[in-house]
């Protein structure tokens, strides 16, 4: 028996011996692959972050086409084509007339004030047109008067206003509201164009 406890501890040790001899040398063997992996995952790494770069850029782009595509679809629903009226503001020249603010009644009903910048008083002078508004209107007769507000010749306080009365049938109806100067008059002109 004590020779069997012998040759067993004699045998656990041997067996401890290899086994303390052979930890270090897989972690030798296991780091050499890994500084491998390393050196070898490092162009695998770049090509991944393109490749995942190059997906969040597709992601990007398709959630602005969503978006496109979700304000189309929105407009659509909430100004059907046969009952939409769309307002646009426009400017010719500009020289007697520097806009500051437009004020659109709609069946005496104020349907928008806009007060402009004078970053979007360039744009409109560049040939620029703006959508001021954009609603709903049943068939039928109705009436649009629109005030400017700005500075007229001499720099001189200036609000203008402008009437037009239409018929909304069951197409869209586009109106514009321009501001031309008027060289014969010294003065600007407020005109309402209709679209059909």
């Amino acid at each position: 028996m004590r020779m069997f406890a012998l040759s067993l501890a004699v045998a656990a040790g041997s067996m401890a011996t290899s086994w303390a001899a052979d930890v270090p040398a897989p972690a030798a063997s296991a780091s050499a692959p890994m500084a491998v992996a390393t050196s070898a995952s490092a162009p695998g790494a770049s090509a991944s972050a393109v490749s995942l770069d190059n997906r969040v850029q597709d992601v990007k782009s398709d959630v602005i086409r969503l978006n496109r595509d979700l304000l189309v679809l929105e407009e659509e629903l909430l100004f059907p084509a046969n009952t939409q009226v769309a307002l646009f503001v426009s400017m010719d020249v500009g020289v007697m007339f520097s806009l500051d603010s437009v004020q659109v009644k709609l069946d005496d009903k104020v349907v928008t004030n806009y007060l402009y910048t004078p970053l979007e008083v360039q744009a409109l002078h560049r040939g620029g047109v703006q959508r001021v508004y954009l609603g709903n209107l049943r068939a039928g007769t109705h009436e649009i008067v629109a005030f400017f507000t700005g500075k007229g010749p001499h720099e001189r306080d200036y609000k203008r206003g402008t009437t037009i009365k239409f018929d909304k049938t069951t197409e869209p109806k586009y109106i514009e509201l321009q501001i031309k100067d008027s060289s014969k008059k010294l003065q600007p002109e407020f005109e309402v164009k209709v679209w059909q």
